[in-house]
């Protein structure tokens, strides 16, 4: 892992939500959650970084932002890792390396 992951949790893609998307667009959550159909509580924990980025939201993102679901995907895989590598660090340590 390098020291930049170490470091900085990466993005998550309630945070590009709350920060890029939303301002730019003029979108509350209220807007936000009625253009893609969900609820606002759903749309609220995604924001607040309370819900993970599920498969059918990044789709639905993608059809409302013209951007592609891997992306958002990708942001949540990203925090995804980064969170078990930091929860699972000491276990971790304890794995030795198979060489060939």
């Amino acid at each position: 892992m390098s020291d930049v992951m170490r470091t900085r949790r990466p993005t998550h893609p309630g945070e590009m939500l709350r920060e890029e998307y939303m301002p730019d667009f003029g979108l509350s959550v209220r807007d936000l959650a009625e253009l893609l159909g969900v609820s606002r509580q759903s749309i609220n924990e995604l924001v607040g970084e309370r819900r993970a980025l599920s498969t059918e939201m990044a789709i639905r993102l993608s059809a409302l932002f013209g951007s592609s679901p891997e992306s958002w995907l990708n942001l949540q895989r990203n925090v995804d890792v980064w969170d078990a590598s930091h929860r699972l660090e000491s276990e971790i340590k304890q794995i030795r390396r198979l060489s060939a």
